[in-house]
């Protein structure tokens, strides 16, 4: 029998756990209020990728919140008789902008490239009235550049981080900043490219289809390879039978302590 969720709770999805919610929005806005910490947005892509890297395995696990965010994860849910809905990860960051706005949240941005981040700060000064943003970091620093660019950032202690490295990048180098974390921090993967119009998202009935796979190769062909993901965490997860999950977690403190 299907379970419809009130009250959350967590459960896992291939050892990976996921926070199960009527409502991300407040369990985002629960997470603030008790201090903040790291959303992590889970997908089959990364479901499978986390069972091959312990590093990201880590990670997911030692995040504050768990979103499920891809059809894949809703459907193995479901597999479970856990009945939600899907949570699209661009959706709550930029209801994240909005109430950070309304709220006078402090507002950093992490990642993407120099062009796409620096238009991506006038659009969302237009469209986001009040919009407090006190940095914006593009992915391309020097590596060795990173350290001082982090005490920065950490000093201007902001409310909401939003990170736009890529999956693994974005969710390691949130996990590696010193904790317990101030404000939210979510990785956003390409959030900031369809914001600033330089990619765009599927349309909605693609979406209510579960075809966004189907759109996301279509504009970038060289996806292929990681979409061979989405069959094998079907068959995992039918199977019942997945790959040994990673078990290694790295600690919470600054790289190369």
């Amino acid at each position: 029998m299907a379970t419809n969720v009130t009250a959350p709770f967590q459960a896992e999805v291939l050892g990976m756990p996921v926070n199960v919610c009527d409502d991300v929005f407040a369990a985002a806005s629960g997470l603030f209020e008790r201090g903040g910490g790291q959303i992590v947005t889970l997908n089959a892509e990364m479901t499978m990728a986390a069972l091959a890297d312990p590093a990201l395995a880590g990670a997911i696990r030692g995040a504050d919140l768990v979103i499920p965010d891809g059809a894949g994860v809703v459907w193995a849910l479901g597999r479970q008789g856990i009945k939600v809905r899907r949570a699209p990860g661009i959706e709550l960051a930029r209801q994240l902008l909005e109430h950070a706005a309304a709220q006078q949240w402090r507002v950093a941005l992490v990642g993407s490239s120099p062009q796409v981040l620096e238009k991506l700060c006038h659009i969302l000064a237009k469209e986001i009235p009040g919009i407090q943003l006190v940095i914006a970091i593009h992915g391309y620093n020097d590596p060795q550049a990173w350290p001082a660019i982090e005490q920065h950032l950490l000093s201007l202690h902001p409310d909401l981080t939003l990170v736009a490295l890529g999956v693994p990048r974005q969710e390691l180098w949130i996990q590696s900043l010193p904790h317990p974390l101030v404000g939210i921090w979510m990785g956003v993967g390409g959030s900031f490219d369809v914001w600033a119009g330089t990619k765009k998202r599927a349309p909605r009935w693609m979406g209510q289809m579960h075809l966004e796979w189907l759109y996301r190769l279509l504009q970038e062909p060289t996806r292929w390879r990681r979409m061979l993901a989405l069959p094998a965490f079907m068959r995992a997860v039918l199977s019942g039978n997945p790959p040994r999950p990673a078990t290694q977690r790295p600690a919470k403190g600054r790289r190369g302590e």
